[in-house]
């Protein structure tokens, strides 16, 4: 599949690092040095814009690496529609400050397939087993 990518200036290509990569790592843009406080979020550019095709979206995920480091991204989805730069929010889950320097690999992006359902209302819906017992109430 091509994908169309445009780079903003300083921006970096993300890149697939082994066959196997199902996310091409992306890398910070950034005109400085990024301090993350414990427990804050920031919003970070990854120096791309992109054109995706339709029936697909763009899924900015976490880097496991990053996580052991304290580093949560949530899953972040670019739609096909979208031209601006691709971010990143990440949330600092550590007791201390984390720091965020241009060219870092902070982020993975995935290109995955989309469904786009029918949406009804209904007045019912069918039994389960389950019914309506949320979390953990399969067990832990």
């Amino acid at each position: 599949m091509n994908i169309k990518i445009k780079l903003v200036e300083g921006g970096i290509l993300p890149e697939y690092k082994t066959l196997g990569s199902v996310g091409a790592d992306c890398f910070a843009r950034l005109d400085e040095t990024l301090i993350i406080m414990p427990e804050k979020v920031a919003k970070v550019p990854l120096g791309f814009s992109v054109e995706i095709p339709e029936g697909y979206e763009l899924q900015v995920r976490g880097r496991s690496g990053k996580l052991k480091d304290g580093f949560f991204t949530p899953t972040g989805t670019i739609d096909q529609d979208y031209r601006g730069e691709v971010c990143a929010i990440l949330y600092n889950s550590s007791n201390y400050s984390l720091i965020i320097n241009n060219g870092d690999r902070i982020a993975q992006a995935v290109i995955a397939p989309i469904i786009k359902a029918e949406l009804e209302v209904v007045d019912k819906l069918s039994d389960t087993e389950r019914g309506t017992k949320g979390f953990g109430s399969t067990g832990n």
